[in-house]
């Protein structure tokens, strides 16, 4: 099983940005799927997290800017991000727990980082 995110990038204050993330392998279920980010000197923190059934829960400081949703025929979790600011820069990491086909029990596994600047 993989997580590969992909949509980082240049981008200016006020500006958006799409940031995607699909899991691929021998996956029965997923559960919860979010993004994390970790700025420079900074300790990787939660950004969004959607659960199974939809429900979603997000960091204070992007309410209202950020939307996470997913796809689950896909396997994808996505964050539309709006109203960008520079302290959005970033390296914005996936995150799924999964149950592998065939086993006990599930797996948090983490995507390679998308890096995120937002500068003029």
């Amino acid at each position: 099983v993989q997580l590969q995110a992909s949509g980082g990038g240049l981008v200016q204050p006020g500006g958006s940005l799409r940031l995607s993330c699909t899991a691929s392998g021998t996956i029965f279920s997923i559960n919860h799927m979010g993004w994390y980010r970790q700025a420079p000197g900074k300790q990787r923190e939660l950004v969004a997290v959607i659960f199974s059934g939809g429900s979603v829960s997000s960091a204070g400081s992007v309410k209202g800017r950020f939307t996470i949703s997913r796809d689950n025929a896909k396997n994808t979790v996505y964050l539309q991000m709006n109203s960008l600011k520079p302290e959005d820069t970033a390296t914005y990491y996936c995150n799924a727990e999964i149950k592998v086909a065939g086993t006990m029990g599930v797996v948090n596994y983490w995507g390679q980082g998308t890096l995120v600047t937002v500068s003029s």
